[in-house]
């Protein structure tokens, strides 16, 4: 089996679904010609040529406003917002015309239409490269938010989202683009070469939308993550020695709560650790369905660990990263609750 980084895997995704249906196009900000910012699309415009993967203005609203009629039409475009936090012109054309076609056509029309973005910090790139925005997309109805932690996810699930017919937002976590980034930016990071999860299938597959993946199996304690912070908190669970059950969440919207309360029935502790700040991020819906759902296995109150209520500091990146002495600290107050 083939070794992929995130980034070949993400290319190879788009590459597969392309040679399979004609109807598949992909466009963004530099894609094209260059390739993308980070060579995630490197090629593809060689090999399918300029009508399928071309370059656009930069104009994120346009970018998905352009996606939205080709959708109508019948073309199934995978578009690149080229960082996350570039996202807010194009909101409006998301949430309210993507997310809301079906219904508002009563299932006449579908949005098939896949928004690419790379997220979240740990690369130095300050407030406005850094962002892990995806609470804004799993408060509205009718957008699918996908995060996935590794290469092999990230191509099966990329797949399944360009197939799916209706609009989903994809986040790349960029820290993860070359390696399993755990948390401990002052040690040497082990290239996807070197992980059981770069091994990437060169053909075509695809990982359901919905279901998370048990990372780690444990009793004492679930923590649920998703992106890097999978990473993290498997460093954090090594570190500390407990023995906590890890579910990488994979899909956050349809989110995976079967196992989310299977897990936390059987241990009866719970830590979910998100990189957005803490204030309305996706973890508060978390613990809210765990509460909803466990609460009499309970043996300890919910906790969160994730961002400050902050701009992204540039300066105190790794303060404000939640690294493993966070997660591992939250790790031993749950047990000692």
């Amino acid at each position: 089996m083939a070794r992929m980084t995130m980034i070949e895997a993400v290319r190879s995704a788009m590459d597969v679904s392309m040679e399979r249906d004609d109807d598949v196009v992909v466009f963004g900000e530099d894609v094209g010609y260059f390739g993308g910012v980070f060579r995630c699309t490197q090629g593809l415009q060689t090999k399918y040529g300029k009508t399928r993967c071309f370059d656009t203005p930069i104009n994120e609203s346009g970018i998905v406003g352009a996606a939205i009629g080709m959708a109508a039409y019948g073309l199934k475009p995978c578009v690149e917002i080229q960082f996350a936090d570039y996202m807010y012109p194009a909101y409006d054309q998301l949430t309210q015309e993507a997310a809301r076609i079906r219904y508002r056509s009563n299932g006449d029309f579908t949005c098939p239409i896949v928004v690419r973005m790379p997220t979240g910090g740990g690369i130095f790139g300050g407030q406005t490269h850094s962002q892990s925005p995806e609470a804004l997309f799993t408060h509205v109805c009718g957008l699918k938010v996908i995060v996935p932690s590794n290469p092999h996810d990230a191509k099966g699930l990329l797949t399944a989202a360009i197939a799916d017919p209706d609009p989903v937002i994809f986040l790349e976590p960029k820290r993860l683009y070359n390696g399993p980034f755990d948390g401990h930016h002052d040690r040497p990071v082990t290239p996807w070469s070197k992980h059981e999860l770069g091994e990437v299938p060169e053909g075509f597959y695809t990982i359901p939308i919905g279901k998370a993946d048990i990372r780690r199996e444990g009793s004492a304690v679930t923590v649920i993550a998703y992106g890097t912070m999978v990473h993290v908190a498997l460093a954090a669970v090594e570190d500390t020695g407990i023995d906590a059950e890890v579910i990488d969440l994979r899909s956050l919207m349809p989110l995976d709560l079967d196992t989310i309360v299977k897990s936390v029935a059987k241990t009866g502790r719970c830590v979910v650790v998100h990189e957005a700040t803490l204030t309305s991020g996706f973890g508060g819906e978390i613990v809210a369905l765990v509460q909803e759902h466990c609460f009499y296995h309970l043996e300890a109150p919910v906790m969160r660990v994730a961002g400050w209520d902050t701009p992204y500091p540039h300066a105190q990146e790794w303060d404000y990263f939640p690294g493993p002495t966070r997660v591992g600290r939250a790790l031993v107050d749950v047990m000692e609750a």
